[in-house]
């Protein structure tokens, strides 16, 4: 797999379907409950407000992505992103038992990139670290990893 042309995104497609799949229905669930019991107006809102909190985190869960192109990858995880040039990807790392992808860094630190998960998609998860491996080993300096 190549990253010359447009921008590569790996993301646990699988994971974040059954996350927002969940989250809709959470939210669905307590609207109609809500609405279906004889509450007054501000206990009908809470329970909206409560499935909105559920919806809300169950996103943020299904966040995390790992996107590269020609200039390097930016790996966004829950709540912030990283953008690394390819000269800054040593190594990317996904061992057996680990929950993400971990990238070793020139600067002696590791990234989680969590866009890249085995969960419900081991052998998925096996195929995109190969590749962004490869794609560092070919545009980076460090050794192929994985």
């Amino acid at each position: 797999m190549s990253a010359a042309g447009p921008p590569v995104t790996f993301r646990p497609n699988r994971t974040r379907a059954v996350l927002v799949a969940a989250g809709v229905a959470i939210f669905a669930v307590l609207t109609a409950i809500g609405m279906v019991l004889s509450l007054s107006a501000g206990e009908r809102a809470s329970f909206v407000v409560v499935g909105l909190f559920f919806l809300g985190g169950l996103l943020v869960l299904s966040r995390p992505k790992v996107v590269v192109d020609d200039d390097g990858v930016t790996v966004t995880n829950l709540t912030h992103s990283r953008r690394l040039d390819w000269a800054e990807i040593l190594r990317v790392n996904l061992r057996p038992g680990d929950p993400w992808v971990t990238l070793d860094l020139a600067d002696g630190t590791c990234l989680p990139a969590m866009g890249i998960q085995p969960g419900i998609g081991r052998e998925q998860a096996e195929r995109d670290a190969r590749a962004l491996a490869g794609m560092a080993a070919e545009r980076g300096t460090g050794p192929e990893g994985v």
